[in-house]
């Protein structure tokens, strides 16, 4: 990736607006490493990744925000290093010349819990109650949502919290195996019910209702973004959020909707769903080799 998403109006002149985006920076101060897969992994390079997005994005110079797609460490920081290392990763981003929209992901949540999260990353916390779902309108005729979806998970929240429990007998129903990261005997599909993926509540698909029928009263366009990817056709199986069909339901009652944008599945992708909805999962800034780059 290396330039500037862009929205033209109806004689494809000039943009009604233009947007940065990055995703799973997953920063620590560790040497290289890998993935669970071997994939190789560069902790430090992928601040420098950062940097240069946000100076691509100032020299830009007509970008009206930028969009942290979540990951901003990894779950390698080591424990008393993670306030300080979210506080110097929003910094980078501060250092963006217009605001800049956050969202939560797994390697956020294995780092510091949601009540520490969200004021860090300026993420509205809807009645104080932790969820980190919003929206925005950079125009009157666009509305960006920004789901939660470790709403329902098994990370972020207190043990004892209702949906940590949710999410944990979730997963005894659905994953078999001991260790509930490991995809081992599930099939298809079934490979998403996973413990660092998660899910998105009844209560959250309500609100998404609601949005959806307001944005098309109002005639606007909405582009729904989510750590989690939304749609098979643009994702590994594993990398889904646990029910993307019922938020996929949700959306598609609705013509407003016309773009979905995720990070979370590292080599990122790409499809069109039976709807005509376009689905871009993000490249991670992570796994750019010195030199590389990964954002947009």
């Amino acid at each position: 990736m290396g330039s500037a998403n862009t929205l033209t109006n109806g004689h494809g002149m000039h943009p009604l607006f233009s947007f940065g985006v990055i995703s799973d920076v997953q920063y620590a101060d560790i040497p290289d490493g890998h993935s669970f897969l071997g994939v190789p992994r560069f902790y430090r390079h992928s601040m420098l990744v950062l940097q240069r997005a946000v100076q691509s994005w100032n020299n830009h110079k007509k970008l009206n925000f930028a969009i942290n797609f979540g990951d901003i460490v990894d779950g390698h920081c080591p424990k008393d290093q993670s306030l300080h290392a979210v506080k110097k990763l929003v910094g980078e981003f501060d250092k963006f010349n217009g605001p800049v929209y956050h969202m939560i992901g797994n390697h956020c949540l294995y780092n510091l819990p949601r009540d520490k999260l969200l004021p860090l990353l300026k993420i509205p916390n809807l009645g104080g109650s932790g969820l980190a779902y919003y929206e925005f309108s950079p125009t009157p005729d666009y509305r960006f949502v920004v789901l939660d979806g470790y709403d329902i998970s098994a990370i972020g929240w207190p043990d004892d919290h209702p949906n940590t429990l949710e999410a944990l007998r979730f997963l005894r129903e659905k994953n078999p195996n001991s260790d509930k990261n490991s995809p081992d005997g599930l099939k298809g599909l079934d490979r998403r019910f996973l413990m660092f993926n998660g899910g998105v509540s009844k209560e959250q698909m309500e609100w998404l209702d609601g949005v959806l029928q307001d944005a098309t009263k109002m005639k606007q366009k909405v582009i729904v973004c989510c750590h989690l990817p939304l749609d098979p056709g643009a994702s590994s199986k594993e990398a889904l959020l646990w029910n993307y069909d019922q938020v996929m339901d949700v959306i598609h009652r609705y013509n407003c909707v016309k773009v979905c944008i995720a990070g979370h599945d590292h080599e990122g992708g790409h499809s069109i769903d039976s709807h005509g909805i376009y689905h871009r999962v993000l490249e991670a800034a992570l796994e750019c080799p010195p030199g590389t780059d990964a954002y947009g």
